[in-house]
């Protein structure tokens, strides 16, 4: 990151936007725009061309942020949650307002074709929407008393100031994810979004600023992630940290936070097995497997990274399967009918690379793709492996691509016993028609979710998150609300 002047030269994508002012390149600070003393460039990974030049904050602002946080927090928690309620509300009906705009603007830093990213929208809109309805929930409960004359009551009350690190595959569903629950609950919040896609969270500030949300209550600081999030961590106003990411990083956020003893809430890594038992319907069990896996361009803590199918229709689905993934569309995110956008970053397409060498050296074939695309550096082509060992990087490995590895397997207890067979417990697909298998295998698969006959499980209402390694807390429902309360027991003497 260097000093840089703001935006000079408009990308043409941006031209689409009707709301320009929604491409913020400063910091949002106590209800401000805040420059730092440096920028760094986001750029559109399907061209590699710069989109804007966002402020990159230091650990003194960083701490400014959390003091506006702390001065706003009082007023906000001492609210009705009618009013937290309404102020939500507003939040959301500007982001639904802003959908097409907020969904260009994803696809241009974030590379995901634009139909994904208006899902996203309607997905990050939903969480605003569903914990303005549940800030009124939060209730008083009572206890039947077991000591006489004393009155026994439960209440939930907001941690204070909670600390949200977002990632880059979800740049706004996972800030409102974290956000709306935080802020439901009373509780203030200080932002980090990944800086190679900051645009997101600051046009979402800016909709919350229009909908006048107050000074302090929510703010967005951006800039080098070992800064701003170890100023999170050691800052003991700081209650809670929600953190989506790598396992690897969520467990250096979880040691720093350790001396302050803050509430966790940590999404994490995924190494999800989908299983496809002989009794399924073929065709429906492909299109699963082509949905879990080709998602974001594979770049999905959710993507299915193993793909076992039971030996007797292995060859006809693993024909079926790579035919379907050739046939997927591969261009930028705003080309109309793209279908797999770039990878967010070089790296990302050198693992694909890693992952496809390493398998094939150890035995497997190659059914389509496995190389670089020629619609930029950045892209590479769907990919399926058959027949990928487990002793295979990628059978171990989150792969984070648009890379499938299939391998056969024969019996019930086998498949298990291998799909179990992993630091990650996120989540899990099953395909088949046998009712009474898929309540068994439901119940045995050591994963916090399980999708049964379909790809879609996610949504506002539901609890996100995993086992292992996959991470700490949920998500969504009410439990993510709850993550930011704290349970006080009063005992009140009735004599």
């Amino acid at each position: 990151m260097n000093a840089h002047p703001a935006r000079t030269t408009l990308h043409e994508g941006l031209g689409r936007l009707a709301d320009r002012g929604l491409v913020r390149e400063d910091a949002f600070v106590d209800g401000r725009w805040v420059a730092g003393k440096a920028r760094f460039a986001v750029t559109d990974p399907a061209d590699g061309r710069v989109l804007a030049h966002v402020a990159s904050l230091g650990a003194d602002q960083a701490g400014a942020a959390i003091d506006a946080a702390a001065a706003a927090f009082p007023a906000w928690a001492a609210l009705l949650p009618q009013e937290r309620s309404a102020a939500l509300l507003g939040w959301h009906d500007g982001i639904v307002a802003a959908r097409e705009d907020l969904a260009i603007l994803m696809s241009l830093e974030q590379g995901k074709p634009l139909a994904e990213a208006r899902g996203e929208i309607d997905y990050a809109a939903s969480f605003v929407a569903y914990y303005a309805e549940e800030a009124k929930r939060v209730c008083v409960e009572s206890v039947a008393s077991h000591l006489v004359g004393a009155e026994m009551r439960l209440t939930r009350r907001p941690v204070g100031i909670a600390g949200l690190v977002t990632p880059w595959n979800f740049p706004s569903a996972m800030l409102t994810r974290k956000a709306a629950a935080a802020l439901a609950a009373g509780c203030t919040a200080v932002a980090h979004p990944s800086s190679e896609t900051p645009l997101s969270a600051l046009a979402l500030a800016e909709l919350a600023s229009r909908a006048g949300l107050p000074a302090g209550v929510l703010n967005v600081v951006t800039g080098d992630a070992a800064t701003i999030v170890g100023r999170l961590c050691a800052d003991a106003r700081v209650r809670a940290m929600s953190f989506t990411g790598s396992t690897a990083v969520g467990r250096l956020v979880a040691a720093q936070c350790a001396p302050t003893m803050k509430r966790l809430v940590m999404e994490l890594g995924g190494h999800a097995p989908l299983i496809v038992f002989a009794d399924a319907d073929l065709d429906r069990a492909v299109e699963i497997a082509i949905d879990a896996k080709f998602a974001t361009s594979g770049q999905d803590c959710l993507a299915a990274n193993r793909i076992f199918v039971e030996r007797r229709v292995f060859d006809a689905f693993a024909e079926a399967f790579a035919r379907r993934a050739g046939s997927l569309k591969v261009a930028a995110g705003l080309v109309d009918g793209a279908e797999i956008g770039p990878l967010m970053h070089e790296r990302a397409v050198a693992k694909c690379e890693a992952h496809v060498a390493d398998a094939l050296a150890r035995g497997a074939r190659l059914l389509c793709g496995g190389a670089r695309h020629p619609a930029g550096p950045l892209f590479y082509e769907p990919t399926v492996l058959a027949d990928v060992p487990a002793d295979a990087a990628i059978m171990r490995e989150e792969t984070f691509g648009p890379v499938a590895a299939l391998a056969a397997f024969d019996t019930e207890a086998e498949i298990l016993t291998r799909a179990n067979d992993t630091e990650y417990g996120l989540v899990a697909y099953l395909v088949t028609r046998d009712g009474p298998r898929a309540a068994r295998m439901s119940a045995a698969l050591d994963y916090g979710m399980v999708a049964v006959n379909r790809v879609k499980i996610t949504g506002a209402p539901i609890p996100f998150g995993g086992t292992k390694q996959s991470g700490l807390g949920r998500e969504g429902a009410r439990h993510g609300l709850e993550a930011f309360t704290d349970l006080q027991y009063v005992c009140l003497d009735r004599g």
